[in-house]
């Protein structure tokens, strides 16, 4: 792979991180495109959109588009496209508005129910309150 076309492929990943984070998700460029197998890893890029385990993304970037016009094409005004071949597990083609409209979802699932984790525990914590009687409420 040339100079340029490695320099294109880290801007595309740069952008994919930096779009999550404006929308306030947690992304990270794998070091070296995961040819280090940093963590494991071997993607392109890691994406904390639900839980510590993170969603391992790949980026392509074509400059004609080779490919991606079929798919594209195939996907018209839908939001998703499920390609499933023969003897092998589907897999989903989204725009990236409908991407981040899910993990956008998925987080502030992940926030509402880390405020009612909250909630049980200080409930539990400090018990139920004590149940007022004749004289409170009427002092209310």
């Amino acid at each position: 792979m040339g100079k340029p076309s490695r320099d294109k492929g880290l801007r595309r990943e740069r952008a994919i991180v930096e779009l999550h984070v404006k929308c306030g998700l947690r992304a990270e460029r794998v070091p070296l495109s995961g040819a280090l197998r940093y963590r494991g890893n071997g993607a392109d890029v890691d994406l904390y959109v639900r839980g510590a385990e993170p969603v391992k993304a790949e980026v392509k970037a074509r400059g004609d588009g080779d490919g991606f016009r079929t798919l594209e094409r195939w996907l018209g005004g839908n939001d998703a496209l499920f390609l499933w071949r023969d003897r092998t597990s589907p897999f989903v083609v989204l725009p990236l508005h409908v991407w981040l409209e899910i993990v956008g979802r998925s987080a502030r699932a992940d926030a509402d129910t880390d405020a009612a984790r909250t909630e049980r525990r200080n409930a539990i914590e400090h018990g139920p309150l004590p149940p007022t009687d004749a004289v409170a409420r009427s002092a209310a």
